[in-house]
Parts: structure tokens; sequence; C-alpha cells
């Protein structure tokens, strides 16, 4: 008998798999511990309908990072900081410092956890970091620190 999982149940599945189960595992075990649903052509198209929703979230998701990391590619984020006398910056610039300023240059809203920064920056110069935008998409980002004065 084929059934909905409505809970994750061990060694049969997880929440929302549709498994296929002895019956009376089904009538006796699963049905009066609300753990499953018997499968019927509504359940069947509501399951179309969510596997469906989802595809298309992905789809939306994954071009939206494509056209992000285009954007990414032509701009530069330009970062004042102050320095000591021997070139190294008081502090560090990192990757929340980059996102907040990425967004205020030029509007374009990113996750500080998705810019892939080795280590804090603590030197003036040039910088390409990449940014994970998606699981199968990576952009690269430029960002320059100068000096304040």
């Amino acid at each position: 008998m084929k059934v909905l999982l409505l809970e994750d149940v061990k060694a049969q599945g997880k929440k929302g798999d549709v498994v296929n189960v002895s019956d009376g595992y089904a009538r006796n075990f699963l049905f009066p511990k609300k753990l499953a649903a018997e499968i019927t052509p509504a359940i069947l198209n509501e399951i179309k309908n969510k596997q469906a929703a989802t595809e298309h979230r992905l789809a939306e998701e994954k071009k939206l990072a494509r056209e992000n990391s285009e954007k990414l590619q032509s701009v530069t984020v330009k970062i004042y900081a102050s320095s000591g006398s021997d070139s190294r910056l008081y502090g560090a610039i990192t990757s929340k410092e980059i996102a907040d300023e990425l967004k205020k240059q030029y509007g374009i809203e990113i996750d500080k956890r998705k810019i892939a920064l080795e280590s804090a920056i603590k030197a003036y110069g040039s910088y390409v970091l990449d940014v994970k935008l998606h699981p199968e998409i990576t952009g690269k980002l430029t960002v320059v620190v100068a000096s304040k004065d």
C-alpha cells in the first residue's frame, strides 16, 4: 500500500515522502498514530503541485543568483580605512563590512556568510573574493581597500 508520510518514520522515510508499506503496518501502526495518510488522487495532485511549486521557486532563485553574479562582475566595492605608520589597518575589514558597503554603494544585498573571505583583510590593496550565491553559482567581487587620507 502506498502512503504519504506525515511525520518522519524510522526505517521508512521522511515527512512528505511517498512510500510503499504493507497493509497491516499501515492500518495497525501508521494510520492510528497519524504518521501517514493513504494516497488518494487528491493527495497525489497536491504532492505534484507542491513539487512543481518547489521546482519553480528553485529555478527563480537560480535565475536571481545568476543575475547577481553578472552584476558583481562589474562592481568594485571601495572601502576606506585608517592605518598606522607601517600601512597596516587599524582593525580589519570583515565580510560584514563588505556586505554593508556593497548594499550602500550599489544597492545589491548579499548575506555576509556568502562572501568567502579566508581571513579578515588587514592591508591596503585590491582583493578578488568569491561570493557563493547558489550551490551551483559563484560570483566574483572586487574589493579595494584605500586610505581615508
